[in-house]
């Protein structure tokens, strides 16, 4: 599946990743952050949150865990000062493409809320149908594995490296219920996103919805756990290679040849006429060069008016 060459050829190549979800992180958040680019922003010099990120009112937060398994942690409460309503969990391995799904539509949703309501759609509660929130992964034809345990869902995508599980056995607010997943089991390569119990479905449809993304994400090859490689296609940025010129074909030749009569066509009198107003303005204007270059001697012999008599 893979097209990449091999790999200690240029660590440092820039490739397309495809599919998104199995891309792992490129150790950055940017891509994340992106969709809240003018909200405050809070660097923090010590602890293991690095960069806090917060709604205008502080109900919504997203912190970025630089040096931490839990690289993202995204809360919304209904005040500033309540506890958290849910929580979303990203790991160290999932894409911050995939991120920012949900923070695009998190975004979304707190622009058109009240701000003296104390309330939004990012505070929803969640749909009473558990396939509201993985719609987009069936919709992309994810079935649903019948091997799953007793009281719980789990929906697999067609080449087998992703799903979703959702533990309907469990019944506590804060309780984690709905884990999206990708890539095999493994420290480098398992990239997961928990949400707890109360997380609007629509918000988890919209992270589902980043991973069935068929757009490749771009990553240096080095960024990508070697126990990827077989399971992507990668392909590589540069740039476009040169157009070598061809040989003009004799439809170039007949188009050429009518281009340039008809060319000078535009510039040939085609009538008589035509020829003859052409001359006229020659002669005029060679007879006006002279008059400017060799005045006439009878212009200066003429004498002045008070001088003639008349008969």
């Amino acid at each position: 599946m893979s097209t990449q060459q091999p790999y200690d050829q240029d660590p440092y190549q820039e490739v397309l990743v495809s599919p998104r979800y199995l891309a792992g992180s490129n150790g950055a958040g940017d891509v994340g952050f992106a969709p809240v680019a003018q909200w405050p922003h809070h660097y923090l010099d010590e602890g293991p949150c690095q960069l806090l990120v917060t709604s205008p009112d502080q109900r919504v937060r997203i912190g970025w865990f630089g040096d931490d398994f839990e690289l993202w942690k995204i809360t919304a409460s209904k005040e500033a000062v309540s506890a958290p309503r849910w929580m979303a969990t990203f790991n160290h391995v999932t894409p911050a493409e995939i991120v920012a799904g949900l923070i695009t539509a998190l975004a979304h949703d707190y622009a058109e809320a009240d701000a003296y309501d104390g309330n939004g759609r990012f505070l929803a509660s969640p749909s009473l149908y558990w396939a509201d929130a993985v719609r987009p992964l069936t919709d992309a034809g994810w079935t649903r594995d019948g091997g799953a345990e007793r009281g719980t869902v789990e929906i697999i995508a067609p080449d087998g490296q992703a799903g979703v599980l959702i533990d309907n056995r469990l019944s506590g607010w804060d309780d984690e219920t709905v884990t999206l997943w990708a890539g095999p089991p493994g420290w480098g390569t398992r990239a997961e996103a928990v949400f707890t119990a109360r997380t609007p479905s629509h918000l988890i449809a919209a992270t589902a919805a980043a991973m069935t993304d068929p757009a490749p994400v771009i990553r240096e090859r080095h960024q990508l756990d070697r126990k990827m490689e077989n399971l992507v296609t990668l392909t590589p940025v540069g740039p476009t290679a040169p157009q070598v010129p061809r040989a003009p074909t004799p439809l170039d030749v007949r188009r050429t040849s009518v281009t340039q009569a008809v060319q000078r066509a535009a510039r040939t009198p085609q009538t008589a006429a035509d020829l003859r107003v052409m001359a006229a303005r020659s002669r005029t204007a060679t007879a006006a060069q002279n008059r400017s270059s060799n005045p006439s001697p009878a212009l200066g012999a003429r004498p002045p008016a008070a001088q003639r008599h008349s008969r």
